[in-house]
């Protein structure tokens, strides 16, 4: 979906920016596929959209909401932000919503992201801060981050 200035929103209405057809993009921490379908929709049949994430349990869904949505322009791949499986220089933009917070290293993450991107490519990062650490119980809750 795309608001009225043509943004991709996606989980908690966050804005990710304008995606154009026949772009690449990659979305990091893809959980359930939300956020790589609004891609796969803006990018269009030209366009191609990996989703990243990694856990089997919510690629097993974002793979079937893929299906159930007819998109047959976007993957999804099992892997961590930290070592994504995508290919140097191969995204035309980098999405991530709600993830780079969980990174044990985020230094890591952001460099695995500007690998993949290509020369002149846009990281489009939607998240929150928190003051302190999140208690190592609470980041085992899965429920607690794809709900």
């Amino acid at each position: 979906m795309a608001d009225m200035h043509g943004r991709l929103t996606g989980r908690a209405g966050v804005c990710l920016g304008t995606l154009g057809p026949g772009e690449r993009v990659v979305d990091v921490g893809a959980g359930a596929g939300i956020d790589s379908l609004i891609a796969a929709t803006m990018v269009g049949p030209t366009g191609q959209v990996v989703g990243v994430d990694m856990t089997p349990e919510m690629l097993g869904k974002a793979r079937r909401n893929a299906v159930a949505a007819g998109l047959s322009t976007v993957e999804f791949r099992e892997g961590y932000g930290e070592a994504l499986p995508v290919p140097d220089g191969w995204a035309d933009v980098v999405i991530s919503n709600g993830v780079l917070n969980l990174f044990p290293d985020k230094s890591a993450g952001l460099r695995e992201m500007a690998r993949v991107l290509k020369p002149g490519g846009r990281l489009q990062i939607g998240d929150i801060i928190v003051q302190k650490a999140v208690p190592e119980s609470a980041k085992r809750k899965i429920d607690l981050w794809t709900g």
